[in-house]
């Protein structure tokens, strides 16, 4: 689905458990308490955080990182809008026998509305509390065969750094979280906050992939097959030429029908899904990349530059070079 509207977002909640890599607990901490000051400031608070970030444990107690740190905490597992399963190098099963607790508060948040999100190892506390079951998935390529022999019913997809599915997010690696991390405080605190925060934090970020699209997974939960077949097509082929009637004749519809079976299943109509498809792609090469804005508008599908920037102005109220200008020039009022 497309950036929400600022949501309140009281309280970030980063889980830490025995053998955390303490590098992503960090990694996730900072980010999110600079997007509480930035959107301090944003409101006239000066730099007063507005909402808080807390390191969880399981029990309350410190925990002994991966490093062999003692990690202190604020406390034990909580209510919160935002959970953040950092990365960990433990024995799972063991974790999972000392740590039950940890499954059930994952599946009591998630039926809360809570946002979920794991980076690599992080994932499979998603995976056991069989959230993710039916749902596509990523985790570090490392990982690949051991995720998918315990969790045959996730849809593990290694072709992906980034997935989404029903408020569940994961990250395959440090760099991928980051740009996760980007998207939600763009989704709880708008878009300037997140522009100030890839500023302030992700300025000499090197990406070895393209950032790719986020946002569509909520979309994905219902049961058309060919719809879904379709999506999944899209996004394949988002830059191609092609004609919806053509689609919906290969995949055996009337163009009446296609319109309406994607709009039931998706809540979008065709055209809008794929310039909003077209549009997220643009975004992430535009702030990853110092392609020309003529060069990113035919490598998203639009041979004429200046409707591929109307567009974009009508999707993010910005032109290109405004989104990329505040993404990519540091902000000497941080």
């Amino acid at each position: 689905m497309p950036i929400q509207s600022p949501a309140p977002l009281h309280r970030v909640s980063i889980l830490a458990t025995e053998g955390v890599f303490a590098s992503t607990l960090m990694q996730a901490k900072d980010f999110f308490h600079m997007a509480s000051l930035r959107y301090g400031k944003q409101q006239g608070l000066g730099l007063t955080p507005t909402f808080e970030i807390h390191l969880v444990s399981p029990d309350g107690l410190p925990v002994r990182s991966f490093s062999d740190v003692l990690i202190p905490v604020d406390g034990a597992l909580e209510d919160a809008e935002v959970i953040i399963l950092p990365a960990f190098w433990d024995d799972f099963d063991a974790l999972c026998q000392r740590h039950p607790q940890v499954l059930s508060w994952l599946k009591q948040r998630h039926a809360a509305g809570s946002v979920i999100c794991g980076e690599a190892t992080g994932v499979f506390w998603m995976a056991q509390a069989g959230l993710l079951d039916g749902k596509e998935a990523t985790t570090y390529w490392r990982f690949f065969n051991e995720f998918t022999e315990r969790f045959p019913k996730v849809l593990l997809n290694q072709e992906k750094h980034l997935s989404d599915a029903d408020n569940l997010y994961c990250a395959g690696g440090t760099t991928s979280a980051c740009d996760l991390y980007i998207y939600l405080i763009e989704r709880f605190c708008g878009a300037n906050v997140a522009q100030g925060v890839a500023r302030d934090i992700l300025y000499e970020v090197q990406r070895n992939y393209a950032p790719g699209r986020i946002g569509f997974g909520g979309q994905k939960l219902h049961h058309d097959m060919t719809i879904l077949q379709i999506q999944q097509w899209l996004e394949d082929h988002f830059a191609d030429k092609f004609r919806f009637e053509d689609v919906a004749r290969e995949h055996g519809m009337s163009i009446r029908n296609f319109m309406r079976r994607f709009q039931t299943a998706t809540g979008d109509k065709p055209l809008h899904y794929l310039q909003r498809l077209r549009i997220e792609t643009a975004k992430s090469l535009l702030s990853a990349t110092r392609k020309s804005i003529k060069t990113i508008s035919y490598e998203v599908g639009y041979d004429d530059a200046s409707f591929f920037a109307r567009l974009f102005r009508q999707h993010t109220e910005l032109s290109p070079n405004q989104y990329r200008r505040q993404f990519q020039h540091k902000d000497s009022h941080a």
